[in-house]
């Protein structure tokens, strides 16, 4: 895993049960030079790109930093030509129904309306495979951000797209969406949890070695 031109177009996405995902991520600056672990460090705009290309290769709607080991406030997300929840398992190319790209820098959400929405689907793609309803999210919101080139911008956004943004601001927060549900909910998917808990402990095995080797290559 290098960040070099031959380097892997996608991260790795952590699973449920990786501490990363439970950090309280920290402010950047669009200047900043980060390091995905496993890669070599990046501008933030390589690291968008990248974070992106995972969530497309992954199917979703939005990843955030957190979600391939970076404790940083940064998302990216987009908007379909219809929901993607509605196209899970299809093979058609995510990229030919983009209508807009998102890509968020210390975001800040304002609720524009308070009645909650508990109507959609939600799922992570952190928690693969488990989908639930009833996650309540405000109707409308409002995003104030930095993009890539440092520029303050404001968004608003409603419905499917307002529901998308506030699930991944909170994963900047260190919380899941089953974090909102009842914990039988949670209890349910027991045995799923636990089994993506070990493959997040097996990842992180394999990550610290893959680290100790590229710290003796630097220093022989």
């Amino acid at each position: 895993m290098t960040a070099s031109s031959d380097a892997p177009r996608i991260y790795p996405i952590r699973l449920y049960g990786d501490p990363v995902l439970r950090r309280k991520a920290k402010p950047l600056q669009h200047t900043d030079i980060l390091t995905v672990p496993g890669f070599d460090p990046q501008t933030v705009r390589q690291v968008a790109n990248t974070m992106l290309e995972t969530m497309f290769e992954a199917r979703g709607v939005g990843l955030a930093a957190p979600q391939v080991g970076l404790p940083v406030r940064l998302f990216v997300a987009v908007e379909y030509e219809d929901d993607e929840e509605e196209n899970e398992g299809q093979e058609t190319p995510l990229k030919s129904r983009v209508l807009r790209e998102f890509v968020m820098l210390n975001p800040v959400l304002s609720v524009l309306d308070k009645k909650k929405d508990r109507s959609y689907q939600e799922g992570c793609l952190s928690i693969p495979g488990i989908y639930e309803e009833g996650v309540a999210r405000a109707r409308a919101v409002q995003v104030r951000y930095t993009d890539l080139d440092g520029q303050a911008r404001t968004l608003e956004a409603d419905d499917y797209l307002a529901r998308v943004f506030q699930h991944e601001a909170d994963h900047l927060d260190g919380v899941f969406f089953l974090d909102r549900l009842p914990p039988e909910v949670t209890e349910d998917h027991r045995a799923e949890l636990l089994a993506m808990q070990r493959k997040a402990k097996g990842f992180l095995n394999d990550l610290a070695v893959l680290e100790a080797q590229r710290r003796q290559e630097r220093e022989s």
